[in-house]
């Protein structure tokens, strides 16, 4: 299976003391990401930062909307956000309203199926979503792999994921180490959280992330941290 299409590398900004990350990673990361946490802590004020800092590069708002998707899509994407998230657990009027904002403001919606960690199957057979829903976002929970679990099952179902036909968004404890085994299951965006923001040199490290994403064969330097 090869893939039609580079992957994208989207950079997760979770932490106020990594929003000085957002313009060191400009011109390499595909998209930034406003995590929840940051989203939670400064609200859509964040997403304005990021389009400021890198104004050429799409912004992902993790918002995990559960609820009320209309007035959520209508903030994060009149803020600037192209895309944001949607637990996929929520209702179909949920997805329904927020994909109908988002094909007005001609901005994409990332299924997460976070609170399916786990399940041999992700998403139930059959599911469908409004045309705006362009990725399914698979990951193992950061809290998951603080408590101890390291299982790679997220990286495994990105396979059934493309066989029934989605677009993956891969995060959880992605970074160097992991790469090898997240290009054999080809997702179309890789998500990197604190392999880069928490690293001596964030360009440098995403600058690598991003070349390996291109060109599979080249190995992680063994100065590098």
């Amino acid at each position: 299976m090869g893939s039609k299409r580079p992957v994208l590398l989207q950079v997760a900004i979770d932490r106020a003391e990594s929003l000085g990350v957002i313009a060191q990673v400009r011109g390499i990361a595909d998209i930034i990401e406003i995590g929840t946490p940051l989203l939670k802590r400064f609200g859509i004020g964040a997403i304005a930062t990021a389009c400021e800092l890198c104004p050429d590069t799409p912004v992902l708002a993790d918002t995990k909307t559960v609820d009320a998707g209309d007035l959520e899509a209508e903030m994060v994407l009149g803020a600037g956000a192209r895309l944001m998230t949607v637990l996929s657990s929520t209702s179909p009027a949920t997805h329904a309203a927020v994909g109908k904002v988002a094909a007005r403001f001609g901005a994409l919606v990332v299924v997460d199926t976070i609170t399916e960690s786990g399940k041999s199957e992700l998403l139930p057979a059959g599911a469908t979503f409004p045309e705006s829903f362009a990725y399914v976002g698979v990951h193992s929970p950061t809290d998951m792999r603080v408590a101890g679990d390291q299982s790679s099952a997220h990286i495994d179902a990105v396979l059934d994921m493309r066989r029934r036909g989605f677009r993956v968004a891969l995060a959880g404890g992605l970074g160097p180490q992991t790469l090898d085994a997240v290009l054999e299951v080809e997702p179309e965006i890789v998500i990197v959280g604190s392999a880069i923001t928490g690293a001596d040199d964030p360009r440098r490290v995403a600058t690598w992330i991003k070349d390996r994403l291109r060109n599979p064969g080249r190995g992680w330097p063994s100065d590098a941290r």
